[in-house]
């Protein structure tokens, strides 16, 4: 093609726009374009503005390999009619050929595309606002009203690849500034509507695992591959399979380099939630042992169960409770949980009333499934007060809550709904739904949430008004839950979540930390909408600390 550079005196008014249907604006008013074929002729010299398209090349794109006879006149009219519309000056007869007159920054694309060239130096904050800006110019699919012209097919296409890089070009750039959260979504949609899109799926999967959602990033990358199988016969890229490696080994190089807009702050997030007093966290029962063994195994071992009836918790507990009575199951119980002593976890939770006092905001309300009193002895040692409000397994007042206070005193919680002498302004309070062990020497409130008829007692409260004290309740609806090694085949979890929140995902986000945790666990909490850490606790909790100690008071 012949490039020129006449002067544009005349056309200097006009727009055109090709990102969407044809548009011709003049001086911010609609210029109206006669017939199809002539609006096609306009959008073909458009799409080549300053450069000449020959007559040959206009009556091949116009009409296709089979023109009529008349198509070079019908042409020639076509271009008077334009001349007439747009201005003489503005369609140009240049051998052999005509060219639209007018200066790149007349036609939306060619904006687009100085748009898109200049966001590619730029760093990713930049980069990323730009890139909206040219995107911002699309009003729909391009050529919208050609879509059934010979001419638009290839250029349909080529347009609409533009599109989508720079819509990923755009992506990349919120990933490497930290707005990994703000893309799930909307890579969700994208992944739908671009199954075989290999970087929209690699993008989809860094964004989940930047916001903490490594399970679900997992999952994405199964369904990518299922797609390409089922639909192509080809396994993923080495791109693609490089970075699912990556993320089963939680490499650092997956979070964004330093200096890029500092990326998602995932346990920035929870430490200032934490500080905040509106976290409330959430343990499971651990080991009652140094030697890590879990508590089903080790009362297999202990009452010799048969294999039939190893298992969980529940069919355990069911098998001794039944052949050898609920008596030697609780003194088992009490002998491995007595001496339970705080781990890392505990002390930690132990230290936040003192930042939560410095700071001026409520205590908080933790909950746990274990039976021990490590939680209970960590908070002592910090010389800290707290409430615990434990559940009631046995006996007449089975399905209730007592409210032990820190001088050892002790209320039935008749009805939940109506008692008020609770209050974390105070103090710390912690909610046993599992029951506990009683160190007196009597024993006389010892309870334990273990064998099947248990959980079939708990389950038949139906309403969390008629289980859980309402202030507790109502922190528990309005706080961020931070799960810490808990494994949710346990049924009482499930239960108290749905009593709590019902079908609904948790309202506020919310963590899990639970170290490989298994495909049905992972399922679990991205149903719930529980982003999920698959890290060590030992580590979580150290790197937490840190964030915590950085964001306190001095």
């Amino acid at each position: 093609m012949t490039n020129v550079q006449p002067a544009r005196t005349a056309s200097s008014g006009l727009s055109f726009r090709l990102l969407g249907s044809l548009e011709v604006e003049q001086d911010g008013r609609a210029v109206e374009i006669g017939g199809q074929k002539q609006r096609a002729a306009l959008a073909i010299l458009a799409l080549n503005a300053g450069h000449v398209v020959s007559t040959d090349r206009l009556v091949d794109l116009l009409w296709g390999e089979q023109p009529p006879r008349t198509a070079v006149t019908s042409l020639q009219n076509f271009i008077s009619q334009l001349r007439k519309s747009l201005g003489a000056n503005v369609v140009v007869t240049k051998a052999p050929g005509y060219l639209l007159d007018v200066s790149t920054e007349q036609v939306d694309l060619n904006r687009f595309e100085r748009l898109v060239a200049e966001a590619r130096s730029l760093e990713p904050e930049v980069r990323g606002e730009k890139l909206r800006q040219a995107l911002e110019l699309w009003r729909g699919p391009p050529l919208a009203d050609f879509t059934f012209e010979p001419f638009a097919e290839t250029e349909i296409a080529r347009l609409e690849e533009l599109r989508s890089a720079a819509v990923e070009d755009r992506i990349e750039a919120d990933l490497e500034s930290g707005r990994a959260s703000e893309l799930v979504g909307e890579l969700e949609g994208l992944v739908k509507q671009n199954p075989l899109r290999e970087r929209l799926r690699g993008q989809q999967m860094l964004a989940l695992y930047r916001a903490g959602r490594q399970a679900e990033a997992l999952r994405a990358y199964q369904e990518a591959r299922r797609a390409l199988v089922e639909e192509l016969g080809i396994e993923p890229s080495p791109v693609l399979q490089q970075l699912h490696a990556s993320i089963l080994r939680q490499e650092s190089a997956l979070q964004p380099e330093a200096g890029t807009g500092g990326g998602e702050d995932r346990l920035g997030e929870v430490a200032r939630a934490l500080l905040a007093g509106r976290v409330v966290p959430v343990l499971g029962p651990g080991p009652p042992s140094s030697n890590g063994k879990d508590l089903a195994a080790l009362l297999a071992d202990e009452f010799e169960c048969p294999q039939e009836h190893r298992g969980d918790l529940t069919r355990v507990s069911q098998y001794v409770a039944v052949t050898q009575g609920v008596g030697p199951l609780y003194d088992h119980l009490h002998e491995l949980f007595a001496d339970a002593e705080p781990g890392p976890v505990e002390r930690f939770l132990a230290g936040l009333p003192a930042l939560a006092r410095a700071r001026g905001v409520g205590q908080q309300l933790l909950v746990t499934t274990g039976y021990g009193r490590g939680l209970d002895r960590a908070f002592e040692e910090a010389g800290e007060e707290v409430d615990v409000v434990a559940y009631v397994a046995v006996g007449p007042d089975r399905g209730k809550f007592v409210h032990r206070r820190p001088d050892g005193s002790e209320t039935l919680i008749a009805i939940p709904n109506a008692y008020g002498d609770l209050s974390l302004a105070e103090r710390p309070v912690i909610l046993k739904i599992h029951g506990e062990i009683d160190l007196k020497p009597d024993r006389g409130s010892e309870s334990f949430v273990a064998s099947e008829d248990d959980y079939i007692g708990y389950l038949a409260q139906t309403e969390l008004a008629n289980v859980v004290p309402v202030t507790l309740a109502a922190k528990l609806r309005r706080s961020h839950l931070l799960f810490i090694a808990y494994p949710v085949v346990e049924w009482s979890l499930r239960v108290f979540l749905h009593r709590v929140f019902g079908d609904q995902p948790i309202s506020y986000r919310s963590w899990a930390v639970l170290p490989g945790a298994q495909p049905i666990q992972q399922e679990f909490w991205r149903q719930r909408g529980v982003d999920l850490y698959e890290v060590s606790l030992d580590d979580f909790v150290a790197d937490l600390g840190r964030r915590v100690a950085e964001a306190a008071p001095v």
